[in-house]
């Protein structure tokens, strides 16, 4: 597994190893060794998500406050997506800005996104499969949105009229948030 850093600081794009020949492929798509040994974290993922999407959904901005806060690794298990990551960390540099990945079930790359961050996808391709293993459980007291076409966040989603859920319609803006991560 290859570990590739984003502009947002703890944000990584993870390749890995795919092994091919006239039968197919083969891919190793969680070893807790491999990551291990090419990101140095130890996680604990305690709950697995899958969710399927027509073309042009987005889903997100989403994430969970602490103490439920997520840490989320994400893959694409068909089709595409381009998958946001948003800084939710008063501290941080990067504070309120974010990272698009183009994830795809051919190239197998995920997207590790720790707790800090607001995380959504769009769907570029009809019946995409997001697949994601989270750190902590569904906590819906805890959940929180921020609006997916907010200007001052300026994200490219590459759909036009998306599909949205009504909750992330009445998503609130950046400029009203007040983030719970230090």
């Amino acid at each position: 597994m290859e570990a590739r850093r984003t502009a947002l600081a703890g944000v990584l794009e993870l390749i890995p190893r795919t092994f091919g020949d006239e039968r197919g492929w083969f891919r190793e798509t969680w070893s807790d060794r491999a990551f291990r040994e090419a990101t140095g974290l130890a996680l604990d993922f305690v709950q697995d998500n899958e969710s399927i999407s027509a073309r042009g959904v987005i889903r997100g901005l989403h994430f969970q406050a602490p103490p439920h806060a997520q840490g989320k690794l994400v893959r694409c298990g068909a089709g595409r997506i381009r998958d946001v990551a948003v800084d939710l960390r008063t501290g941080s540099p990067t504070y309120g800005q974010h990272v698009a990945v183009e994830l795809t079930a051919e190239a197998g790359n995920q997207l590790w996104i720790p707790a800090g961050f607001a995380h959504g996808f769009a769907a570029l391709e009809a019946d995409s499969v997001l697949l994601y293993k989270c750190t902590a459980g569904y906590a819906p007291g805890s959940e929180g949105a921020l609006r997916w076409d907010d200007p001052a966040l300026a994200i490219d989603w590459g759909v036009e009229a998306p599909l949205l859920s009504p909750k992330d319609e009445a998503a609130g803006h950046w400029a009203d948030f007040h983030s719970p991560f230090p």
